[in-house]
């Protein structure tokens, strides 16, 4: 009943077949009728539901598939490659998306006294599968539904709301969760290293400095880092600056040059080159693709 409701409000308020912001800053919704190919994204720390249809993840050598049996949490700005997989003009496939920080989860934990750190020196994968019911519906219903609200309750009542998410998250995937969020697990050294890099993509990364920043060795920097991103730290700075780049132009009127330097390229011909070979085509036209293929 309660999956019915949220797909029946998503399906009434999604107005494209694009990933939609809502007035809930950490809330977004997703509904489209078509299957897709693979393409892109950059995960943020957040829970992911799939309410109708399925959908496939690669990460690394690896395909995860989920559907509305279960949930992703994810803990860092992760990339994947991502494919539609079960979609129709009859069904569509439909989910929801809940971000939130790793200061908001820490509280959580915190308020629930389970903040004790197993220091551990393994790294996780960055992706955390589980069972969807009802428990984590619910409270996922009550933030969809305060949509409707005045600005001032809503507000008020997200931050309970998405604490009351965390908490149900908490008592399913702990060990996940307290690995990437308290001090002491190199998880979180290494989670510390990628939010360094994507809060500043478009500067040039000193290695040395940053291990030293986060109080691990440049090997130990390289050797974890890969595996939570599939990337190296170099190659997941570029990861996100096309990313953004692409962002940029999709939203704005603006040149790609332009876009370049303020991406941090030095040169507009090495950024189309880089352009290309991430996304198959040169910025102007792939740009044009994207805005034809979603009209």
């Amino acid at each position: 009943m309660i999956r019915q409701e949220l797909i029946s409000y998503i399906s009434d308020h999604c107005q494209s077949e694009e990933v939609e912001s809502t007035r809930i800053e950490s809330l977004k919704f997703y509904k489209t009728t078509r299957t897709s190919s693979f393409r892109s994204v950059v995960y943020e720390p957040s829970v992911c539901i799939a309410l109708q249809g399925e959908k496939a993840v690669g990460f690394a050598d690896k395909m995860y598939g989920y559907s509305p049996e279960k949930y992703l949490l994810t803990c860092t700005n992760v990339p994947a490659d991502i494919k539609i997989e079960e979609a129709s003009e009859e069904k569509p496939f439909i989910s929801l998306v809940v971000t939130f920080s790793l200061e908001e989860i820490y509280e959580v934990i915190k308020e629930s006294h389970k903040a004790d750190s197993a220091n551990s020196k393994k790294v996780q994968t960055p992706f955390c599968f589980n069972t969807l019911d009802d428990t984590l519906l619910d409270p996922l219903n009550h933030l969809v539904r305060l949509l409707d609200k005045p600005r001032e309750m809503i507000d008020f009542m997200t931050p309970l709301i998405k604490k009351e998410i965390i908490y149900i998250l908490l008592q399913n995937d702990e060990e996940f969760l307290k690995n990437y969020v308290l001090e002491g697990n190199l998880t979180n050294q290494i989670v510390k290293a990628v939010r360094e890099i994507k809060d500043n993509f478009n500067e040039t990364i000193n290695i040395a400095q940053l291990a030293r920043k986060i109080g691990i060795s440049e090997a130990t920097l390289y050797q974890n880092f890969k595996k939570i991103t599939a990337m190296s730290p170099l190659q997941y700075q570029k990861k996100i600056r096309l990313e953004e780049a692409q962002s940029m132009l999709l939203a704005q009127n603006i040149d790609a040059s332009q876009v370049a330097f303020e991406v941090g390229y030095e040169s507009p011909s090495q950024f189309s080159r880089e352009y290309s070979r991430m996304f198959g085509m040169p910025p102007k036209a792939h740009i044009a693709y994207l805005k034809t293929s979603a009209s």
